[in-house]
């Protein structure tokens, strides 16, 4: 079996990445697509916790120009991460692996509870665990949820899937000369206000040490790469004093 470099990772992914070519939704094949590259590192014997954004469907944390409150709209950003969730448990379930969708609001007709003991639990038991919901709470966004539960289940590292092959010093969809870092800390990230996820995300992984990699999800066999300690996107860690 090849050498794994992350025993139990969390892997973050964002809505909008389900929608393919679509301008909102769920593209099933993108579904199936993420789903077989997951199946690829499950096999690996890698303990894999998911959080999937809503953005695709709803985005509660934007300013919104329809009249919905901002703790509204964001409760609704929690529930469209649960649909997300569900799609993608489905898929994964179809091929073949065994999944949990854990959820930080409570909605035990569909999804458990989230408990952290049962979902390092369900991880040591060989099961793909979602999770859905954020925190639970308004105000934070995915990425801060996808830190926390990676804190939270003792993950090695949280690997975040972009349309993009890692961290530039700007966005190289809109600049060609965009300058990518294999490697940067995250003090730099936030002295330079990269931006590639949320100030509270950023500092909760700097305090806690995690280390984080940004990397192309589109790529076939990318996931498996970085898993496997492959120099694949770039990698944010906090350097040594």
């Amino acid at each position: 079996m090849k050498k794994i470099k992350y025993k139990r990772i969390l892997l973050k992914l964002s809505g909008e990445s389900l929608m393919g070519d679509r301008d909102y939704g769920i593209d099933p094949k993108v579904v199936t697509r993420y789903s077989k590259e997951i199946v690829s590192v499950s096999k690996l014997n890698v303990q894999i916790g998911i959080v999937i954004g809503g953005g695709n469907i709803y985005r509660g944390m934007e300013s919104s120009t329809d009249g919905i409150d901002k703790v509204t709209g964001d409760h609704m950003g929690m529930l469209a991460t649960v649909i997300n969730a569900l799609a993608l448990q489905n898929s994964l379930e179809h091929q073949g692996l065994n999944t949990r969708c854990l959820s930080a609001i409570n909605m035990e007709r569909i999804a458990e509870p989230f408990i952290r003991r049962r979902a390092i639990r369900h991880l040591e038991k060989g099961r793909i665990v979602i999770f859905a919901a954020g925190t639970g709470n308004p105000y934070f966004t995915t990425d801060t949820a996808a830190v926390l539960r990676a804190i939270e289940i003792e993950a090695d590292v949280i690997i975040k899937g972009t349309r993009v092959d890692g961290v530039y010093d700007s966005d190289p969809e809109k600049n060609s000369k965009a300058i990518r870092f294999p490697e940067i800390s995250y003090t730099d990230v936030l002295k330079k206000d990269l931006r590639i996820m949320d100030l509270t995300a950023i500092t909760l992984s700097k305090e806690n040490k995690l280390p984080l990699v940004v990397f192309n999800m589109n790529i076939p066999g990318n996931l498996r790469r970085v898993v496997c300690g492959e120099a694949v996107g770039s990698k944010v860690v906090e350097l040594s004093a």
